[in-house]
This record gives structure tokens, C-alpha cells and sequence, in this order.
């Protein structure tokens, strides 16, 4: 089996050793070389030929911004991964690096106690990102802190559909990998009257989320927040899971309100998209939309169930325009999937959904039947 070439670039020489330690353990994966900086990266590139680079951000002579833009200049497919610290200013140039094409990003280990700590967490979350990249499937891991996560989840077969338009009351989005353009892409294009409100469940961890909603609320007519305890879930504003908490939707008298939680990840991640999903269920039954975009693992999945089986519609992107297919990939193999479509319809698809209650089929949107259970 070819091994994946990684190119490692970080200007600290513990990170790098760290870095390529971990990766090299991995029979999958070949680390063929290391940089100090983005200039000495650039010039290896031909001599080494990677599958694909982690590259930090703040670097001296050439930064991690400067080095993207000239790989994408000569290599404008190659997965690239950034690693980044959680700080305000890394979140944002993070945040700038994947609008200006970075695949994918990952967190430095930060106060984590140990060596063994730190190195644990870059192979936990790193190694499934570049395999996922590189069109690699992770084995599944021996033991895990989230059991429950990892059980197959249950078929429920969704009811037959109603030829009547059902009225929608809640948009619920979850995504991952690819997330922050996806939603760049979805989110501005949404009218100012767009008269559903908007939940979204982003993989992401603190200080980011908070960017990612000030980034997106700036682009667009709706007023995009970070989530928070007891907000207001009503049109006009989308509301995105803040990093390491839960968030679901709960009634109090007339109004709906956002919770959160710090319950135990689900698929190894909090925020996670399930709960989400199970609480617009719970609480809006078939006038509930689900959408799935982008990211890996199958987060989502058992929502989108819980959402097809009280009669809500469940919408996913296609395969052709995800940086990676898995979690929506996983509600289509699982015929949950009311329409596939590529991204770049998918503003116009709810759009049509929200005013009028019926799914609309445009050119490239592909329907799925429901699988015999």
C-alpha cells in the first residue's frame, strides 16, 4: 500500500518532532519531510512531492497565510491543514486561511499535562484528518471514551411522504470538515426575510465558533450569533453552537429557546450535531428541516433519523462538492436523504423550502429512494 507523503512545516522544533513522531508511527503515513518556515517549504516542494502539508500559522520570513497563498498558486488541489493555537488572532487567521482554500484545520495542544497528552491529541485528531483528505478511511479505534457513539445506529424507517406542503418552523444545519466555506457559501445568499430561524452545529472548539459567527454575520443579511443560554430561536437570526457545549432547542411558553450543555461528547464531539437534531425533532416534528453538509465521521446521522421518522425533511450536499463525504455520506448510504444536492443550490433549495413548505428539485439535485428495511 502507497503511504501517504506529509510535509510537516511548523517553525518549532518541538512541534515539529512531536508532529512528525506521531505521524511517522502510523504505517499509512510517510512524513518525507519537515520546514521551519513557509520560503524553505516552498522550495522543497518539488524534491519531495507531498500528499499534503500541516502547516502552522505563525511562522517567521514566510507565515502560514503567505505560504497557502503560493501553494495554491502552484498546487491549488493538495490538502493542506493548518495548525493553529486558541487565541483570538490564530482563530481569525485560521478562519482566513480556509476562505483562501486550506483544507482543514487543527488545534496545538495547550496545557495538556505531558508529552503523552499532547502527543495523544495531534494523533486523534490530526491522523483521521489526513487520511480523510487523502481518501483513506480510519480503522475503527480499539477502545473509546464515548462507547455509545461508536454502536451502529438503529434503522428507523422513515414514514411515506405526504404529496401536501408541510409547513417548516426550523432550518437545523449541522457540518464539519469544509464547514466555514460551506456555510460562506449558504448563509450570505439567504434572504433578509428568510422566515425560518437558523440553528447550526459547526465542529469547532471555543474562540473559533465566536469568529466564525462574527465572520458570517458580516457577510450576510440575516444576523448570524454565537449560541447562548436562553437565546431567542426566531427568524431572522442564526444561531451557531458555541465550542465545547451542546446546543438543542427547548419551548418556554410561546417562545423557543436555545440550551446548552456540557453532556458528554456524542461521536466524539461536543458541539455535536445529533443532539441538535433530536431536540428540533422533539420539539417541531415534521416542520423541521435538517441539513447535512460537509465533514467527516457520521455525526448526524441518528438525528436525521429521528427527524425522517416524525415526518421532517432531510436535506444533504452531494458528494462532488464536500471536502469530505462522510457525514453526509452517511445519511444518504442510509436513504435518509430527501434531496442530494450540490452547494451550490442549496440557498435556493431552502429558500423555496422555507416559504412554501415542499422541497424543490433543481437541475443537479438528486433524490433518494427510501432503502427496504
Amino acid at each position: 500500500m502507497t503511504r501517504i507523503r506529509v510535509l510537516v512545516v511548523d517553525d518549532a522544533v518541538v512541534v515539529r518532532r512531536i508532529v512528525t513522531d506521531v505521524l511517522a508511527a502510523d504505517p499509512e503515513i510517510e512524513v518525507v519531510g519537515t520546514a521551519a518556515n513557509g520560503r524553505l517549504a516552498l522550495a522543497k516542494m518539488a524534491q519531495l512531492t507531498p500528499d499534503l502539508v500541516t502547516l502552522d500559522i505563525e511562522m517567521p520570513e514566510l507565515d502560514g497565510l503567505q505560504t497557502l497563498a503560493e501553494l495554491r498558486k502552484s498546487h491549488p488541489r493538495l490538502p493542506v491543514i493548518m495548525f493553529s493555537t486558541l487565541t483570538d488572532r490564530a482563530a481569525a487567521a485560521t478562519l482566513d486561511a480556509l476562505a483562501r482554500g486550506a483544507s482543514d484545520y487543527v488545534t496545538k495542544p495547550a496545557n495538556v499535562g505531558s508529552l503523552t497528552l499532547a502527543q495523544e491529541r495531534i494523533r486523534d485528531e490530526l491522523i483521521p484528518k489526513i487520511k480523510a483528505l487523502c481518501g483513506r478511511r480510519r480503522k475503527p479505534p480499539v477502545s473509546s471514551p464515548s462507547p455509545a457513539a461508536q454502536e451502529p445506529a438503529p434503522r428507523i424507517a422513515p414514514p411515506p411522504r405526504s404529496p401536501l406542503p408541510v409547513r417548516a418552523d426550523l432550518l437545523a444545519i449541522g457540518v464539519s470538515t469544509g464547514g466555514p466555506n460551506a456555510l460562506a457559501a449558504i448563509i450570505p445568499l439567504l434572504p433578509a426575510e428568510f422566515p425560518l430561524p437558523v440553528v447550526v452545529v459547526q465542529h469547532m472548539p471555543p474562540v473559533f465558533t465566536r469568529f466564525l459567527a462574527e465572520r458570517l454575520s458580516s457577510m450576510s443579511r440575516l444576523r448570524v450569533r454565537e449560541g447562548e443560554e436562553g437565546g431567542l430561536v426566531e427568524p431572522g437570526v442564526v444561531w451557531i453552537a458555541p465550542g465545547n457545549y451542546h446546543m438543542t432547542v427547548r419551548r418556554e411558553g410561546d417562545l423557543v429557546r436555545l440550551g446548552l450543555n456540557q453532556e458528554p461528547p456524542e461521536n466524539s464531539c461536543r458541539p455535536a450535531v445529533d443532539p441538535l437534531f433530536r431536540s428540533a425533532a422533539e420539539l417541531f416534528g415534521n416542520r423541521s428541516v435538517g441539513l447535512i453538509l460537509t465533514g467527516m465521521g457520521q455525526d448526524g446521522l441518528r438525528g436525521a433519523e429521528q427527524i425522517r421518522h416524525v415526518g421532517g425533511q432531510v436535506l444533504a450536499q452531494d458528494e462532488a462538492s464536500s471536502v469530505v463525504w462522510g457525514m453526509p455520506g452517511a445519511v444518504v448510504g442510509a436513504g435518509l436523504a430527501d434531496l442530494v444536492l450540490p452547494l451550490d443550490h442549496v440557498a435556493t433549495v431552502l429558500t423555496r423550502v422555507a416559504q412554501t413548505g415542499r422541497l424543490t428539485r433543481l437541475p443537479g439535485a438528486m433524490p433518494l429512494p427510501t432503502p427496504s428495511h
